[in-house]
Parts: C-alpha cells; structure tokens; sequence
C-alpha cells in the first residue's frame, strides 16, 4: 500500500495503492510528488505512466483523516501536498501518461489534468466534487479537460462526466476496456521511450512553456477560496457531512 515505481526499458510506472478508494493522505501527496519528480530526473526514464490499483484512479485527498485532525494541520498538509504532486505530474522532467479507470474525482483530475496525456478505462468518470466538500480548487486542471461552460457546469454541480466525452473533446486520447489499460498505457510510452531521450526533454519543457495558463499560480489562487471556506466554518460543516454520511 502506497506509493510504488516500476521501471522497464526506459518507461517507469509510479502506482496509487490507498484501498478502499484512492483517497490519499497528506503523507501520500508528498510520496507521490516525490515519487513522480525523482523518477522523471533518472536518466534511464523517458516516459512516466502514472497508474492506479483498484476500481478507481483517485477519490482525492483523505478527509476521514483531515477530520479526525485536530485544527488545521491536515488541511495545510493536504493542500500543500495536492500543489506538490500536480506540479510534479506537470513539471515532471519526461511525458506523463495518466492510465485513468474508475472514478477520478477532485484530486485525481488534478493528477489526469496535469499530465501529458490521458488514456481512460471504459468505466472511468471524471468530476469534481468540491463544492459539496466544502472546497475548491483543480478547476484549473479540470479546465485543460473539458470546456469551459462544462467545466463550470461540473464545479456547481459537482456531477461526473463519462471519458468517451472526454474522448470527442480530444483530451482523452483514447478510451479503452478496463483489462486493456495498463497495456494500452504501456504501449504508447514504449512508442514515446523509442525516441531520442535528450529531445524528448526539451519537447517537455517547450510545451510547458507554451501553456496560455500558468497552472501552478491559477490552483494556488482556487485554494485560498479553500482557506477562506475555512475560517468561516463552512468547509468543517461540509465535511463533517460527508464522512457521516446520508441520514436515515
């Protein structure tokens, strides 16, 4: 359980392990931001496939645990861990393929968002659940995902769209079954791992640097409307909520 990197003939895998859901806590952002910008720095490693076990990609951050912290700390820890590991996805010296399947929620599209290129699962849905969380923030990366009506349709909302949607957008660059994942991941990162490594590099940090939207100052600005929810009780409310869940 955690965060695991596989590396194979130049294409390395950095595996979400967190049952029941992918929730991580704040101690595996951190992981998994290290986990993504120490393998992209190997000189061995031309493509990152960033995968997960179980039914889905990632439900998030942890708010069972940000909830049983006492005062800030978890919610610190968190959004600081969240920045971290998206950044990473996004900074990450080698192209990143996210193998998406499941649901990938909140902070799993900010990890599918920030990544160079998404191949889906049938099943897999992607949304953010934020407002009924009591948060915002990864409307940035949900952005580079979807329209922009869409993308505010799904942040008041908060409903999921399927990835064969996604697919018509052209930011899923393909949907696949569910057994098929990993080897479709693969097959295209051997593709990639196949060209020259040194301009594979530059090709990374040229596109980066042609991106309209700095996506690292635009989520930090979505996550001090976070802060704010917070000092006025709001966000504890709405996730106090969640973890009792539905009344009878």
């Amino acid at each position: 359980m955690g965060i695991d990197v596989r590396t194979e003939g130049g294409v390395a895998e950095v595996v979400i392990d967190f049952p029941p859901v992918n929730a991580l806590p704040v101690r595996g952002w951190l992981d998994l931001a290290d986990a993504v910008t120490t393998t992209g720095r190997d000189p061995r490693v031309r493509v990152v496939i960033l995968a997960a076990e179980g039914r889905g990609f990632c439900a998030g951050v942890d708010i069972k645990e940000m909830q049983r912290t006492p005062g800030f700390t978890a919610l610190v820890g968190a959004n600081r861990g969240c920045f971290a590991a998206f950044a990473a996805v996004y900074e990450c010296a080698v192209p990143v393929i996210a193998a998406v399947q499941g649901f990938c929620l909140g902070g799993g599209v900010g990890l599918a968002g920030s990544a160079d290129i998404v191949i889906a699962a049938q099943d897999a849905t992607f949304g953010l659940p934020e407002v009924d969380r009591g948060a915002l923030g990864a409307a940035t990366h949900l952005a580079r995902l979807v329209p922009q009506q869409l993308m505010r349709a799904m942040v008041y909302t908060c409903d999921p769209v399927p990835a064969h949607d996604l697919l018509k957008y052209g930011t899923v660059l393909d949907v696949v079954p569910n057994d098929q994942l990993r080897d479709a991941a693969r097959g295209l990162a051997a593709r990639i791992a196949a060209k020259n490594p040194e301009i594979l590099r530059l090709a990374k940090q040229s596109l980066n640097g042609i991106d309209l939207v700095d996506i690292r100052k635009s989520y930090r600005y979505e996550q001090g409307f976070t802060f704010e929810l917070n000092l006025t009780g709001v966000s504890d409310e709405a996730r106090q909520a969640f973890v009792d869940g539905p009344r009878p």
